[in-house]
């Protein structure tokens, strides 16, 4: 397989998108660890990403993991591969960058007294609830821990499936995902998800009970593995963008115009329903259609593709613990939302190049971070970033 650059290019804008995704969580009147002043209609232009950001980037992850299982050969070599890549920076990260955002919850909603030296080292590591919240917490890290046991599922699967039977499966996927099926049956599931297995169901991201976020992004993941292998859908992808951006972005009006209509979750009948199948629409029409783009437009290497594929993973990790402290520490001088704003999203992204460029320069951080211990001596980047 030769490296799809396009798909490089779509990670590094869907983790972009994430950024900005979780400075909005701030303003908006959903829950977050920390709030500042905001407005309902903050809502509304979140909802141009929230029903397919995840989605995406498990599909582009079982995508790579494809390329990284042919590497490997051995199903085995690419489950330990893959399990020091994300397990170490996801222990790291609980352990370490993660206990702020808890900290400052329990400060800010509930009144914790005391600081966060003190919190780290008294009450942090219980594994007991403390206050509204059980601890320690993987919040944000809940996709790299998802991602593993999904990467180890793969492994066993590739490992115990005959040969047969795996080139039939891949085969199948190949025949029906080239023609209408290619929007109708991703989206057909969506809505049983939402609508029959799991009605009214919301994610937990706490693994042994999410089966709502399971049943929803492991088969993105499986999409991604196959795709790797299947040109012919990747062909019909990127022969049907137009058409698929073109619902998406209907599909997003819908969503839009109820949440404009009715802010929040008191929708009317039969407009909640509506409103949960036009998120399904939405959801898989801008993947199919994000996809196609990438590979017809995006599928060329550029200088900075390399250092902002390898820093990805490292801003992800940190990226919203700085957006939850640097909050935490405007509350007090009630800014307007539009500079606060501003200034959450500049202080999270020096707060990020600092992380990343601080780690990847010391060697025993760089594997804390989600890098390669050695990185290529030629260019200072690892060669083969972490996927995900």
């Amino acid at each position: 397989m030769q490296r799809h650059y396009g798909l490089d290019w779509l990670r590094i804008g869907a983790f972009a998108i994430l950024i900005l995704y979780h400075v909005g969580m701030v303003f908006v009147p959903w829950d977050f660890h920390a709030k500042l002043p905001g407005a309902w209609w903050v809502a509304v232009p979140m909802m141009a990403s929230n029903p397919w950001r995840l989605a995406l980037l498990f599909l582009v992850s079982g995508y790579a993991s494809r390329a990284l299982m042919l590497r490997n050969k051995a199903p085995w070599r690419f489950a330990r591969q893959r399990s020091l890549r994300l397990l170490v920076p996801l222990i790291f990260g609980i352990a370490v960058i993660v206990p702020v955002q808890p900290w400052v919850e329990l400060s800010q909603k509930y009144g914790y007294p005391h600081g966060f030296g003190h919190f780290w080292v008294h009450d942090y590591f219980r594994f007991a609830q403390v206050g509204a919240l059980f601890l320690p917490a993987w919040n944000h890290l809940w996709f790299v821990a998802y991602l593993w046991v999904y990467t180890l599922v793969l492994a066993a699967g590739a490992l115990l499936l005959p040969r047969v039977v795996r080139r039939a499966i891949q085969a199948g996927f190949a025949w029906m995902m080239r023609g209408p099926a290619l929007l109708v049956v991703p989206i057909a599931w969506m809505v049983l998800v939402s609508f029959w297995l799991f009605p009214g169901g919301r994610e937990t991201h706490a693994l042994v009970d999410d089966w709502v976020a399971h049943f929803s992004y492991f088969p993105f993941f499986l999409f991604g593995y196959a795709l790797a292998c299947a040109p012919e859908t990747l062909a019909a992808l990127v022969a049907r963008w137009k058409p698929s951006a073109a619902i998406a972005l209907a599909a997003y009006a819908v969503v839009a115009g109820i949440e404009i209509r009715w802010p929040g979750s008191s929708m009317p009948y039969p407009w909640g329903i509506v409103f949960s199948v036009a998120r399904s629409v939405e959801g898989w029409a801008a993947v199919a259609a994000l996809i196609g783009y990438a590979d017809g437009h995006w599928n060329r290497d550029r200088k900075w593709r390399r250092v902002l594929t390898e820093a990805v993973f490292p801003f992800y990790i940190v990226h919203q613990s700085i957006i939850v402290l640097v909050a935490f520490w405007l509350a007090p001088f009630a800014l307007p939302g539009g500079l606060a704003f501003a200034l959450l999203v500049a202080a999270t992204l020096a707060g990020c190049w600092a992380f990343y460029l601080g780690g990847r320069a010391i060697g025993p951080l760089r594997p804390l971070i989600g890098l390669r211990r050695h990185a290529s001596r030629r260019t200072h980047v690892d060669p083969r970033p972490a996927i995900v």
